[in-house]
This record gives structure tokens, C-alpha cells and sequence, in this order.
């Protein structure tokens, strides 16, 4: 007769009986690549294979686990008549996974993961085992074409829908976003003032000017403060990933409004010395009306060629006989540094230049009314003979 009493044969029995769903603790003593070995504490084999320990086929499970380690497994199935039980590791940390992300939606909780897959229509998020799924226009606060260079970094997001029955989990990350954005740019709009000159990055260019990212906000920097010049391309002046310096022109709730002309740079300090009124230019015709040409002499000084000083000849038009982009040579004939106004004359050019050929003829002819007559030599008569 046995010595165990009927209390202990129970026991026994319950140590070697397992039963589908229940959670077990194995101990590894064999590891294949494909496949691990646990002792259940049981007569039979508890088998884990590389499709019930991950979804990831390309793992090794040589890798991940070696003899003498502790696993937490749930079982799936008993085969008595082999004496092996199958168990799954992935199913139950999903469930466990599942749990915390039913807390963390409960809680609003902000969850860190890294992003495994990237799909048509949004990236997929590993918690715990347990898949969550942030669809693109979730991603971010702005529009995103591609979102490969999320694959494998780890995001914050939060649960918004919970579902686990219907395999709906959905992450946002774009409210986060959005909120970490919205501080920034409350920060930087406490610390600058309109007249401060701040560092930037161009963050993207338009057709109107280029959006610079202040650190916290963008701020605008239109085509027509670029440059104390004309601009006819805003990327002629700067591209996408500058370092730019720039002035705060003007903030009006969160527009920033940016500017690249600065006081100190101002031609026009200068052009009164450089312009006066007399004093013959070399310019550049930058755009024509029907009335006149206004010429560029330095980037941002303009002057007017009224089409009455184009010529001493009549002139109907000034495309008649200039063209953009000309160089001209003229005569600055106004200067008016009150309200920024040069006017100029090529005719007075002219005039000068036929005052200046008919100088020698005229001065040959009062030279020669000045000179005394000379007096024509008179011949002798001859001599009788």
C-alpha cells in the first residue's frame, strides 16, 4: 500500500492534468530555433513553436531564450496520446497587452511604442503583444505622404477607441501633437517682441514668401521683405533647410509676420551721397509703364525715366526703345529723399553730349574773329628799262 495519503495522490494528480486556457509557468530545457522545450512540472512536454512565441518569422528562438529560463505560457492544447502539451507565449501577452491598453483607455494614458509595420493607411503600434492601430490622418497634425520614417521608432499616442472584440484598437497621436505644438509656441510668443532679430529654419517656400520655423511657431516671411531689392522667386533668395536671421516685423495673435530687411542695410541712408541731383548713373531698366521706366540703380532704389526724358526725339512708348533688362546710362535730374523719389533723363545726357560736339566749331570761329587780318604781301613793280 501506498504511503501517500489520499490528499497527496490529489495533489499529484492535479500537478501532472492541465487544462486548456490555463496560464502555466514552464522552465526551458531545450531550445531549437524553431521551437522551445518546457518543463510544466507536469508528465507531459510543454511545446512552444516559433509561430506561437511571436509574428515576427524571421525570429530565432536560440536567441531569445536559453536552458534554465522561466517563461509564463498559456496553454492551447493537450495531446495525451503523445504526451505533449502545446502552448502560446504571443496570445497571452496579447491579452495581458489587451488589459493595459484597456486601463490606458479608461485612464487617457499617453502609451509609448515602437511602430512595427507601416501600412496604406496608418502605422501599427506594438503594446505588450497587443497591436494598436493610428490611421495617417491620426499620425500627425499635418498632412504626411509618407510615413516610412516612422517604421521602428518608438511614438507616443493615446487609445481612443477600444474594441477588442471587433480587433479595433485605434491610437491618436496627432491631439498630441497638436498640444506639444500649441505649448511651443506659447513659450516663444512670450519671449519675443516685435524689433527682435531671431534665428531661423526654412521650413517650406510658397509662391508668396517662405514659412520660417521660429522654434516653437512659424512665422511668415513674405517675397516683399526678402530683400531691400526686387524678388521675383522666392527661391532665388533662400530653400528649404536654411539657417536664416530675421527681424519680427509684426505679431498679431499667433501670426508672426518676418522680415529680412533690416534698418542698418536701408539703401536709401546712402542715397542722397550717391544721387544727388546732377549726378550721371548707370542703371538697369527693371519694368516698364506707359508713361515712363523705372530704373533700378542699386537693389532697392528705383528711379523714374519719364518717357518725355527717354530721347530728344519723340517717344510714344518706352518699350519703343528700351527693354528689361537694359543698361542705361542717364542723368539724375531730381532727388527727393522725403518721399524716396529720383527722377532721371537720358535726353539731358544728349543735350549735353551736342553741347559738348558744337564747342570746337564755335570756338574756332570766335578764335579766328579775334586773330588780326593779316596783311597780303604787295608786289613791286619792276624797273623801267
Amino acid at each position: 500500500m501506498s504511503d501517500q495519503s489520499f490528499e497527496e495522490m490529489l495533489d499529484a494528480q492535479e500537478k501532472i492534468n492541465v487544462r486548456s486556457g490555463e496560464v502555466v509557468e514552464g522552465t526551458v530545457f531545450d531550445v531549437k530555433p524553431d521551437q522551445i522545450i518546457l518543463n510544466l512540472g507536469v508528465k507531459s512536454d510543454g511545446i512552444l513553436t516559433k509561430d506561437e512565441y511571436s509574428n515576427d518569422s524571421s525570429v530565432d528562438l536560440t536567441a531569445v531564450a536559453k536552458p534554465g529560463d522561466t517563461m509564463e505560457v498559456k496553454v492551447l492544447k493537450v495531446n495525451d496520446s503523445e504526451g505533449q502539451i502545446f502552448v502560446t507565449y504571443k496570445r497571452l501577452a496579447a491579452e495581458k497587452g489587451s488589459k493595459r491598453l484597456e486601463e490606458a483607455f479608461n485612464n487617457k494614458e499617453v502609451l509609448k511604442a515602437k511602430v512595427v509595420r507601416v501600412l496604406t493607411g496608418g502605422l501599427s503600434v506594438l503594446v505588450d503583444g497587443a497591436r494598436v492601430f493610428i490611421p495617417a490622418s491620426l499620425v500627425s497634425d499635418t498632412y504626411e505622404k509618407d510615413l516610412s520614417k516612422y517604421l521602428d521608432q518608438e511614438i507616443e499616442f493615446q487609445i481612443i477607441e477600444f474594441e477588442p472584440r471587433r480587433r479595433r484598437i485605434i491610437g491618436d497621436r496627432k491631439r498630441l501633437v497638436a498640444a506639444e505644438k500649441k505649448k511651443a509656441q506659447e513659450e516663444l510668443l512670450s519671449r519675443i517682441s516685435v524689433g527682435d532679430i531671431v534665428d531661423g529654419t526654412v521650413k517650406n517656400i510658397t509662391d508668396f514668401g517662405a514659412f520660417i520655423d521660429l522654434g516653437g511657431a512659424d512665422g511668415l516671411l513674405h517675397i516683399s521683405e526678402m530683400s531691400w531689392g526686387r524678388v521675383d522667386n522666392p527661391k532665388s533668395i533662400v530653400k528649404v533647410g536654411d539657417q536664416v536671421r530675421v527681424l519680427i516685423k509684426d505679431i498679431r495673435g499667433e501670426r508672426i509676420a518676418l522680415s529680412m530687411k533690416f534698418d542698418d542695410q536701408n539703401p536709401w541712408l546712402t542715397a542722397a551721397e550717391k544721387y544727388a541731383a546732377g549726378t550721371v548713373i548707370t542703371g538697369r531698366v527693371a519694368r516698364m509703364t506707359d508713361f515712363g521706366a523705372f530704373v533700378e540703380l542699386e537693389p532697392g532704389v528705383d528711379a523714374l525715366l519719364h518717357v518725355s526724358q527717354i530721347s530728344r526725339d519723340h517717344v510714344d512708348k518706352p518699350s519703343d526703345v528700351l527693354s528689361v533688362g537694359q543698361e542705361i546710362e542717364a542723368k539724375v535730374v531730381d532727388f527727393n529723399s522725403a518721399d524716396r523719389k529720383i527722377s532721371l533723363s537720358m535726353k539731358a545726357i544728349q543735350s549735353d553730349n551736342a553741347a559738348t560736339a558744337a564747342m570746337p566749331v564755335e570756338a574756332a570761329l570766335a578764335e579766328a574773329e579775334e586773330a588780326p587780318a593779316e596783311e597780303a604781301p604787295v608786289e613791286e613793280a619792276p624797273e623801267a628799262e
